[in-house]
C-alpha cells in the first residue's frame, strides 16, 4: 500500500493532481511535501489511511488540498498553517481527532475550510479583544487584536458540522450560517446539537478544569460558628483522651508495619514480584501482577523518545491494523527498523495483557534465523502509555505489494522460487528445530518482507492479536474489587497453528507463482479457482503470472505438487514443513535456469547471488 502512493508520488505532476475516487488504498507519503511547486492535491473518495503528514505543510504554492472522504486518523498537523497560498482545504468525513490548530488563522488567502464529520473537540480557535460582529468584519485596518480563524478574512464557506467541539460560536464567525456547527457540542440554543450523553466526556473535562481548587474555596458564614465549636471542642479535650489516641495509633501503625513486611518476604521468596497495575474502567482500585523477573532480562528495552526520533516523531507509517501501526525508523548507529505499537489506551490495559506482552516479547526475542525477521527489542513505558515491538527492517518492502503493486518483471521465476524455498526454510526452523515451536499467527504474503536482494523474511506484525485473543479468556475473573493474577508459567501458552501454516504456506506458494490475490470478485477464492490446473501437466502453465516470460516446466510441477499436499482436506496427509523444505531445496535448482540463456535480469540475479 505505502508503494502504491510512492508510485502515485513519483508521478505527480509539478502543477495539479486530481486523483478522486479512484480507490487508492494505502498511505499518504511525507515525500509528497516535496513536490516544490504543486498547485492542487485532491483525493478525495479513495481508501487513504493513518494521518496526515505535517510535511505537507512545506508545499507553498498549493492552493488546493482535498483529502476529504477517506479513512485519516490522527489530529491536524499544525504544519498545514505554513501552507501560505491555500485558498481552498477539504478534510471532511474522515476520523481525524484533536483540536483545531490556531495556525489555520495564518491562511490569509483560505476562502473554503471543510472539516465536517469528523472527530475534532476543543473549542473554534478565534476570537478578538473588541465586538467583531458580522456586519463590520472586514473594516478593520489592524489584525492584531484577532486570534485564530478571526484573521482569516478572506473565509466564505466553513464547515466544522458533526464532530465534538465545545464551547461557543466566536463573534467573528457568527455570518456563517448555523448548519456549519450543527451537530456538535457547543453551548448554541438556536443550532442544533448532539443529544447531552454523546457529549458527556467533553462536559466533563470542561467542568473539572472549571471548578475551583478546593484548597481555595472561602469557607461559607453559614457553616463558620460550626467550625469555630469543632475547634473549641477540640480545645477542651482532657490530656489522657490524647494520650490514649496517640497510644492506639502507634499501636495500629505497628500492626500493619507487620502486616506489610510479612507479605513482602513472603513473596520475595518466590521467583515473581508483584507490580500494582490500575484496572481497566475507571474506578480506582489496582490488580496485583505476577511478573517474571527473568523473563526479558536479555531482550533490549528501547526509550520511546528513541524511537520516536528514529520514526520521525512517528510520522511515517508503513502499516496498520485495527490493532495496531507499524512506523519504519532508522536509528542514530544501527539498522532501519520497523516499530509495532499497540492502539489501546491505559485504562484498557489488563494485568493478564501485561502478562501475556512480556510472554509474546520472550517468544519472539528466541527467533533466530536468515528468513525471519529478528526482534531487536521493545518498549514498555507508563508516561506516555506505550507497548512496542522492535524489528530489524527489510528495506525492500513486503512480497504482497511486489505481487499486486510493483513491478512484477522484477519478479522473474528464479526470484520467486527463491523466495518459496527461503519460506518454506524459515518455517521448518520454527516448527521443527524451535522448543517449542513457533507458528506464524497470519500467514500471507503481507507477512512476508523482502530485503534488497529478494531475500524472505517472515514477520510477526499481528502478534497484538495473539495477545488480545488470550488476554480474553482471563477477563472474567476481574471482579469489581481487583483481583490476582496467576503466575507466568500458569497463563494460557501461545496459540500453536502448525497445520494451519502448512495450508496458508501452500495458499502463498500459489499466489507468488499466479500473481493474483487470495481473493477477488471476479473468480472468487484463488484455490477454488486453481485446483483443476494443479494436477494435470497439460494445463498448469494456465495458473501463471502472465508477467512470467519464462519458467521451468519441471519447477512448476513440483510446486503444484507442493500446493496439493499442503491445502489437501485431510490434515493427516499433509507433510510437515522439514519434508517440504526437502522437496523444494532437492527437486528445484535456483542457480541454472532456461532463464540464463535469454534474460539479462536472471543473469544480475545469479551474479547477485553468487
Amino acid at each position: 500500500m505505502y508503494a502504491q502512493l510512492m508510485h502515485f508520488q513519483s508521478n505527480v505532476s509539478s502543477c495539479c493532481r486530481n486523483i478522486s475516487g479512484s480507490s487508492l488504498k494505502g498511505f499518504l507519503a511525507p515525500e509528497l511535501g516535496q513536490i516544490t511547486y504543486l498547485q492542487e492535491l485532491t483525493l478525495r473518495d479513495n481508501n487513504l489511511l493513518g494521518i496526515i503528514p505535517k510535511d505537507l505543510g512545506m508545499l507553498k504554492f498549493l492552493k488546493v488540498l482535498d483529502l476529504g472522504m477517506n479513512k485519516l486518523t490522527g489530529p491536524l498537523p499544525p504544519e498545514l498553517g505554513n501552507l501560505s497560498s491555500v485558498m481552498k482545504i477539504n478534510l471532511q468525513s474522515n476520523g481525524l481527532t484533536g483540536s483545531l490548530p490556531a495556525e489555520l488563522g495564518n491562511l490569509k488567502y483560505l476562502q473554503e475550510l471543510r472539516l465536517d464529520r469528523n472527530k475534532l473537540k476543543g473549542t473554534v480557535p478565534a476570537a478578538s479583544n473588541s465586538a467583531f460582529t458580522a456586519k463590520i468584519r472586514g473594516m478593520y485596518s489592524s489584525r492584531s487584536n484577532l486570534t485564530g480563524l478571526c484573521r482569516s478574512s478572506q473565509l466564505k464557506v466553513v464547515d466544522f458540522s458533526h464532530n465534538f467541539l465545545v464551547g461557543s460560536i466566536p463573534k467573528c464567525l457568527e455570518y456563517l450560517p448555523s448548519t456549519s456547527f450543527q451537530g456538535n457540542c457547543l453551548q448554541e440554543k438556536d443550532v442544533k446539537q448532539r443529544p447531552t450523553p454523546q457529549c458527556v466526556d467533553s462536559d466533563k473535562i470542561r467542568l473539572v478544569g472549571a471548578l475551583p481548587s478546593r484548597s481555595h474555596r472561602a469557607p461559607s458564614p453559614k457553616h463558620q460558628p460550626a467550625e469555630d465549636d469543632a475547634k473549641h471542642q477540640k480545645a477542651s479535650k482532657p490530656a489522657w483522651l490524647f494520650s490514649l489516641e496517640i497510644v492506639t495509633g502507634i499501636m495500629v501503625g505497628s500492626l500493619f508495619l507487620v502486616a506489610l513486611l510479612t507479605a513482602f518476604q513472603r513473596y520475595n521468596s518466590k521467583s515473581a514480584i508483584i507490580i500494582p497495575w490500575k484496572k481497566s474502567g475507571s474506578k480506582k482500585e489496582h490488580v496485583a501482577i505476577y511478573a517474571d523477573t527473568e523473563l526479558l532480562k536479555d531482550v533490549t528495552k528501547f526509550s520511546r523518545q528513541d524511537l520516536e526520533i528514529a520514526c520521525e516523531d512517528f510520522s511515517n507509517i508503513i502499516g496498520s491494523s485495527p490493532d495496531s501501526f507499524v512506523y519504519k525508523g532508522t536509528m542514530r548507529a544501527g539498522p532501519e527498523i520497523a516499530v509495532v505499537s499497540l492502539c489501546t489506551k491505559e485504562e484498557h490495559w489488563t494485568c493478564y495483557l501485561e502478562l501475556y506482552f512480556q510472554r509474546e516479547v520472550a517468544d519472539l526475542a528466541r527467533l533466530n534465523h536468515e528468513n525471519i525477521g529478528k526482534l531487536l527489542g521493545y518498549c514498555r513505558e507508563s508516561t506516555p502509555f506505550t507497548r512496542m515491538l522492535v524489528f530489524e527492517y527489510a528495506s525492500n518492502g513486503t512480497l504482497y505489494e511486489h505481487l499486486h503493486y510493483g513491478e512484477e518483471s522484477q519478479l522473474s521465476w528464479t526470484r520467486r522460487m527463491r523466495i518459496i524455498i527461503g519460506i518454506a526454510r524459515g518455517l521448518k526452523h520454527l516448527h521443527t528445530e524451535l522448543d517449542p515451536p513457533f507458528t506464524i499467527s497470519e500467514l500471507n504474503s503481507s507477512a512476508v518482507y523482502l530485503t534488497e536482494d529478494f531475500s524472505p523474511k517472515l514477520v510477526e506484525f499481528e502478534s497484538w492479536k495473539t495477545i488480545l485473543a488470550r488476554s480474553e479468556k482471563n477477563t472474567g475473573s476481574v471482579g469489581n474489587k481487583g483481583t490476582i493474577c496467576l503466575l507466568p508459567n500458569s497463563v494460557e501458552k501461545r496459540h500453536l497453528d502448525i497445520q494451519g501454516n502448512i495450508h496458508a504456506f501452500g495458499i502463498l506458494v500459489l499466489e507468488i507463482i499466479s500473481g493474483r490475490p487470495t481473493f477477488c470478485k471476479d473468480r472468487g477464492c484463488l484455490i477454488d479457482w486453481a485446483k483443476d490446473h494443479l494436477e494435470l501437466p497439460e494445463v498448469m502453465p494456465y495458473i501463471l503470472d502472465p508477467e512470467l516470460k519464462h519458467f521451468t516446466f519441471d519447477d512448476l510441477k513440483v510446486i503444484c505438487e507442493v500446493i496439493s499436499l499442503c491445502i489437501h482436506p485431510d490434515v493427516s496427509k499433509r507433510p510437515s514443513m522439514q519434508e517440504i523444505s526437502l522437496m523444494l531445496e532437492s527437486r528445484i535448482d535456483t542457480l541454472v535456469s532456461v532463464e540464463l540463456r535469454s534474460s539479462s535480469l536472471a543473469w544480475a540475479e545469479l551474479a547477485i547471488s553468487s
